[in-house]
């Protein structure tokens, strides 16, 4: 065969086989819709950091149960994203070690996409960064030191207001209220937060033409304080008001042991007073003891009172402080970021977070300002009466 044949030969052996696949081939099928990626169904994973045990555990605990109700809320009205919500909560057992190996654990063994909890700024220390090392949004429940954020970095939220605002405003009660012009500083040396609640009680105090006539400390974990009361004794005259700068796990005891010693002069302090402590160590001595705080549960603000009655019925006892309806606002407020960001993406989820405004919490409006993710939140004065917690008033520094 020469070349012109084979030429031909193979044309047309090409077009025979374009007809029969025209002819015998079957009609193309429409193409089946590619299966919804596995992310798209499984629960939305947050972490839960809290001390559930140890010094912590009375407003840690109630966060927790705060936390819980909001998720359950939420799963109940259909999730977020059409997804629901698992709360993964590990203890860190008011340990700063256990605290930062329980962030690595949410993050790493568990994979949350973002982790919120801790009421106190020492413990916020020791987790935040491993978070932010991860790129995994934290957001602080109750934790108030307010240089927090620039500390940790960019990842990192407060949702309460600062140490600065509530030290100010029992500063201000304590002058303009209860008409001091003296006062006596306790303070516990081992945590951030006490050390800097102090430090910003004398500032406003001194600021505002007040006069600090003896300044103690403690340690934490110390049950016998009958070395500082002999101090205040011997003082004369007497203080107007001693401000006692602790966590809650020493609320109870020295308030105790000051009121046995015959001091009755008013004890005012901040939010790590806000613990069923108090009454349940003082008792009957219980009584003038004034401390800033987050909300108060008998405020009659319907949403106070809302979240009072879902928590009532949910754990068949009445939230013990502001520390539930933190952990509950602190679940609400991450919930809502991750709507607006239309994803469970961690870096979505910080940038929605930085872009909240005007978020209504039951504790007050969270708003970040640009570059700030401290909000600017009103403060409540709670007094304590005959072992009985009562809403004063609520003002803004």
């Amino acid at each position: 065969m020469n070349t012109i044949s084979r030429m031909l030969f193979t044309l047309i052996a090409l077009i025979l086989v374009v007809a029969v696949a025209a002819c015998g081939a079957p009609a193309a099928q429409p193409t089946t819709p590619a299966a919804a990626p596995a992310s798209a169904t499984e629960p939305i994973k947050i972490g839960a950091l809290y001390g559930i045990t140890g010094g912590m555990s009375s407003i840690d605990a109630p966060g927790l149960n705060g936390m819980k109700l909001a998720v359950k809320e939420i799963n109940a009205a259909g999730g977020i994203l059409g997804r629901q919500i698992e709360l993964i909560a590990v203890d860190g057992k008011t340990d700063q070690t256990t605290t930062t190996n329980a962030a690595s654990e949410l993050i790493n063994v568990h994979k949350v996409v973002v982790i919120g909890g801790l009421n106190d700024s020492t413990f916020a220390l020791a987790a935040g960064p491993i978070a932010q090392q991860a790129g995994i949004p934290f957001v602080t429940a109750g934790a108030t030191l307010p240089t927090l954020p620039e500390q940790i970095g960019d990842f990192f939220f407060m949702a309460p207001f600062g140490d600065d605002a509530q030290a100010f405003a029992i500063a201000d009660y304590a002058i303009d209220d209860l008409q001091a012009k003296t006062a006596y500083l306790l303070v516990d040396q081992a945590y951030d937060f006490t050390t800097a609640l102090a430090s910003f009680f004398k500032q406003r105090f001194t600021e505002k033409g007040g006069r600090i006539v003896l300044e103690d400390i403690y340690r934490s974990g110390d049950t016998d304080f009958s070395a500082q009361i002999a101090k205040v004794k011997a003082l004369n005259p007497p203080p107007d008001v001693l401000f006692i700068s602790a966590i809650p796990n020493e609320a109870g005891i020295t308030t105790k042991q000051f009121r046995e010693a015959g001091l009755t002069m008013p004890i005012i302090s901040g939010d790590g007073f806000d613990t069923p402590l108090i009454a349940e160590v003082a008792g009957d001595l219980a009584d003038d003891v004034f401390f800033a705080t987050h909300v108060a549960l008998d405020n009659a603000d319907p949403k106070v009172q809302n979240f009072v009655r879902a928590y009532t019925q949910e754990y068949g006892k009445a939230p013990e402080n502001a520390f539930a309806v933190l952990g509950y606002d602190t679940l609400n407020l991450i919930a809502d970021a991750i709507k607006r960001a239309g994803s469970d993406d961690s870096k979505a989820i910080r940038d929605a977070l930085a872009a909240t405004q005007s978020f209504q919490a039951v504790s007050g409006t969270i708003t970040y300002a640009p570059g700030q993710r401290k909000p600017d939140k009103s403060v409540t004065i709670i007094r304590v009466q005959d072992g009985v917690y009562t809403f004063v008033k609520e003002v803004k520094p």
